[in-house]
């Protein structure tokens, strides 16, 4: 079989999962560090066809990367806050605008585009009161892009995961 033709069968549609992809994908949002061997062990699979199933769930963007999960508060970063934005005018060259802003703000964790009042709900990480008070006045405020910013500072962190809620049932 022609090499395009095997990459299009083993291309995995977003709802065609099936039961040991899910499971593998489980393993790896709960420690990414599982080596091929271990994943095979615990959902009793050969080594071989583990690594070709998660090489093929990385080739297809399903899995995205591997992180290191840091502890904010442990790093220096224990403020977390939520900044909503309202664009000061509401065309392409401003988003764009705004989006370059984003990508350059290493504090700015998750940047989203939103329905209803406001334009953009951002989640940023501050040391302390005095970053964000500087972030939001000396960074967001003066920008050509930005209108108005309304912040939240988060008090407890109930629940805080990127895991999506993979099921094998």
């Amino acid at each position: 079989m022609h090499e395009t033709c095997i990459m299009e069968a083993e291309r995995v549609p977003d709802s065609d999962l099936d039961k040991t992809d899910r499971k593998i994908l489980a393993l790896l949002q709960e420690d990414a560090r599982l080596t091929n061997n271990d994943i095979a062990e615990r959902i009793h699979l050969s080594p071989s066809q583990c690594s070709r199933r998660r090489a093929r769930l990385e080739r297809e963007g399903v899995i995205a990367g591997y992180h290191a999960r840091l502890d904010g508060e442990k790093a220096g970063f224990g403020l977390v806050n939520f900044i909503s934005v309202t664009l000061a005018t509401h065309n392409r060259n401003n988003a764009a605008r705004f989006a370059e802003l984003m990508a350059r703000l290493p504090e700015v964790q998750e940047a989203h585009a939103l329905t209803g009042e406001m334009d953009y709900i951002l989640r940023v990480v501050t040391r302390d009161l005095r970053g964000l008070s500087d972030f939001v006045n000396e960074t967001l405020l003066p920008h050509e892009a930005v209108q108005n910013v309304k912040t939240s500072i988060v008090l407890e962190t109930l629940k805080d995961t990127g895991a999506l809620p993979i099921g094998f049932d």
